[in-house]
């Protein structure tokens, strides 16, 4: 048995409880059952010589108990009570935690269905899809979950304007009532006609907010757009469009334009890599800014993504001020995900340095990267050469013979006119003015062909596609690695006992365990180091 130490002095005298000598627990696995019952006060009580945990419950209860020395109690602390009550009750949750989008619908209707039945936000991969295939899955997810929780993304697409519109007409036009906007560079007339167009005055005078805006950023510069109203040039050009009313403009300078800022620091897809030590205090403190700047009624709410996958991630976030947690990598390989199995099982191999940065399809031109993991497959090598090959030439037919024929063996294992034919009825389907500007535009054409390739290799990691594995694209960050190490011995290393929900509750379930241990270290208790390992165990059911 491990020793509790004292690191500070604790007069034996200052406190005392009453309890029965055989409901202390000396033993490492029942002092730590014990702490692990977050529900209830637990106390380290000093019995002659021996130091041991016990329930307050056990003192309360005992009236023929011996009087112990206690030394420091915890109180009790369940999930709800992580993060911001306020995101809780805005979004109507039990815990302040979400899912975040995984392109192409890899955040799947299933899995924000099942997160959603037990009142966890999810956020459905709308990203990469076509309007037809989002507006099922609406229709899907709105009939599973007719009162929520629920959101959708909406990703920026520079090269791809009429997509990132189709989506917004159908949020519009099914009341899609929260987005989670990502990749934005600044603000769009499509996102800001989402949000105004559900703003609206109330029976109080108040200005009501239909449409929520969950903001992921990872830069203060697109921060501080989320963070404040609606501008008026793009408002202007609305009102001439007549996709909002006047009152709506005019209410717009009241609220900003997302109610949440999610700070994304290191995560899977697109990143910039920033540590959340640093960037996620730096946006709080932005969010005081423009809070004192314009006065809304009700504050943003900051939350943190990127990285975090394990309980001491997660109350790291929580102790840095989030109000609430975002996961991504982590739930690419549960159950839920629309991830081939041949992906999972990759994804539960990699540890956090199996990942690396990789040119993505949807900003292919302006060098835009994204991360990927980088074990088991050539994409990132081949994705970057593709760029190489785009950044030195000016057409297809300046790329040197040898390395065309090497693109066509090795990469497309197709002809290039084979491949720009597929190309065309590709963009036909999405956005066909597209191929218009890339007709007498020769470099736009190579830019075509290549995004053409870079979008398939992220469907065929979805779908599994045989013979196609070393040219999978598999989003992911470091955050995978850390969860795949925490959960080894445990019956989550099998990744098909992964499932969303589970996941979400032993994340949270252990950074308030970890968080009792820290509030009885500030007490001057020291537990073993081994107590500091929250390992996951299957539940018989979901905690409420």
């Amino acid at each position: 048995m491990k020793n509790i130490i004292l690191i500070s002095e604790i007069h034996d005298s200052s406190r005392k409880l009453k309890v029965a000598p055989e409901s202390v627990s000396y033993i490492d696995a029942e002092m730590r059952d014990k702490l692990l019952q977050l529900d209830k006060i637990c106390c380290i009580v000093k019995n002659g010589d021996s130091i041991g945990v016990s329930l307050s419950e056990d003192g309360n209860e005992s009236s023929s108990g011996s009087s112990m020395s206690l030394l420091a109690q915890t109180l009790p602390l369940k999930t709800t009570q992580l993060g911001d009550p306020e995101f809780i009750k805005f979004h109507g949750l039990k815990m302040a935690y979400m899912s975040g989008s995984m392109a192409n619908g890899i955040a799947s209707e299933n899995l924000v269905i099942s997160s959603g039945k037990v009142g966890l936000l999810s956020s459905f991969g709308a990203a990469g899809l076509l309007p037809s295939i989002i507006e099922q899955a609406i229709n899907n997810i709105q009939k599973a979950l007719p009162d929520g929780p629920y959101a959708f993304n909406l990703i920026h697409s520079p090269s791809e304007d009429a997509i990132e519109k189709a989506a917004v007409d159908l949020y519009l036009k099914y009341r899609v009532r929260t987005v989670e906007a990502s990749a934005f560079l600044g603000l769009t007339p499509n996102i800001v006609r989402y949000r105004v167009a559900g703003l609206l005055r109330n029976s109080q005078n108040q200005v009501e907010i239909k449409n929520r805006v969950i903001a992921k950023i990872s830069r203060a510069e697109v921060a501080s757009k989320f963070m404040a109203p609606a501008p008026e040039d793009i408002l202007n050009k609305l009102l001439e469009e007549k996709s909002i009313t006047r009152e709506q403009a005019q209410l717009a300078a009241m609220v900003p334009m997302a109610d949440d800022i999610t700070v994304e620091a290191d995560s899977g897809g697109h990143t910039d890599n920033r540590p959340l030590v640093s960037l996620l205090p730096a946006i709080i403190a932005l969010r005081e800014q423009y809070q004192e700047k314009y006065g809304y009624l009700h504050s943003i709410r900051v939350g943190a993504a990127g990285g975090i996958g394990t309980p001491a991630s997660a109350l790291a976030a929580f102790m840095m001020g989030a109000a609430y947690i975002v996961t991504g990598s982590v739930n690419q390989a549960c159950v839920e995900a629309a991830a081939s199995q041949h992906s999972k099982e990759l994804l539960a191999q990699a540890d956090m340095a199996d990942v690396t940065m990789a040119p993505a399809a949807d900003m292919f031109e302006m060098g835009v990267e994204l991360q990927v993991l980088k074990r088991g497959t050539l994409f990132p090598m081949r994705a970057k050469k593709l760029y190489a090959l785009y950044k030195n030439y000016e057409s297809i037919e300046e790329i040197p013979l040898l390395e065309r024929k090497k693109l066509e063996e090795q990469v497309f294992r197709n002809s290039l006119e084979e491949i720009w034919s597929q190309t065309k009825k590709h963009f036909y389907e999405r956005d066909p003015h597209q191929i218009e500007r890339a007709l007498n535009h020769p470099k736009r054409k190579m830019a075509l062909i290549f995004r053409w390739y870079l979008g398939l290799t992220s469907h065929w990691s979805n779908t599994g596609e045989i013979g196609r594995e070393t040219d999978y694209q598999i989003w992911a960050g470091p955050a995978i690695g850390a969860f795949n190490n925490w959960v080894k011995g445990s019956y989550l290393e099998d990744v098909s006992q992964r499932k969303t929900v589970e996941v979400a509750w032993h994340i949270m379930t252990g950074a308030a365990y970890l968080y009792r241990l820290r509030h009885l270290q500030t007490q001057g208790i020291r537990l073993p180091f081994s107590y500091e390992a929250y390992m996951p165990k299957p539940f018989l059911e979901i905690p409420s």
